[in-house]
């Protein structure tokens, strides 16, 4: 595989792993969201899962063995009621366009624009969730990433990607935890 072939292959694996934590995110969502709200939800989260069978077709069709999802996820913050778990579904859109922009970023031709539809697809949920929008989705999420760093939660590469941070120990998923955000860091 070129360098090139290898740098699309990371950010579709990147992604891949940001749409697994974030169809768990949404199962958190969908479990405390206002009636209201449910079908926004629904949709949401039907979306993520239709975007992360795509994804790991996308891998397979480059010889790889897509990244499987995690048991489960640590979430930024608790969330007990409807208005956090509108809170975790902008926070969980914001996350999944800063990794798909890195995807824009690594794509070329069609898998470019398919990149940029997710991303696009992302922040346009995330402005109805929040009801309001920022200048350039994706981005304020990738400023704390660095050599080594997870595009999406600012945290380790290794075992992670894009939808929450460990749970040290087995504590409360549900907990906030400094170090993490909901990003693909699995709990174990």
């Amino acid at each position: 595989m070129s360098e090139a072939e290898d740098r699309r292959l990371d950010a579709l694996q990147a992604a891949l792993s940001a749409e697994h934590a974030a169809v768990y995110g949404y199962g958190v969502v969908g479990g405390r969201i206002g009636e209201e709200r449910r079908t926004e939800a629904r949709t949401a989260y039907d979306a993520h899962r239709a975007r992360r069978d795509a994804l790991a077709r996308e891998v397979r069709d480059l010889g790889a063995e897509p990244v499987a999802a995690a048991a489960g996820y640590a979430l930024p913050f608790s969330v007990p009621d409807s208005a956090a778990a509108v809170r975790l579904a902008a926070e969980l859109e914001d996350r999944v366009a800063g990794v798909y922009s890195d995807l824009v970023r690594a794509a070329e031709g069609d898998p470019r624009a398919a990149a940029a539809g997710a991303l696009r697809d992302a922040a346009v949920r995330a402005v109805r969730w929040r009801g309001g929008s920022v200048a350039f989705p994706g981005l304020a999420e990738r400023a704390g990433a660095g050599p080594g760093r997870d595009s999406a939660s600012g945290g380790s590469t290794p075992g992670g990607s894009a939808a929450g941070g460990s749970t040290p120990g087995g504590s409360d998923p549900g907990a906030s935890d400094p170090g993490t955000s909901v990003s693909a860091t699995p709990t174990a």
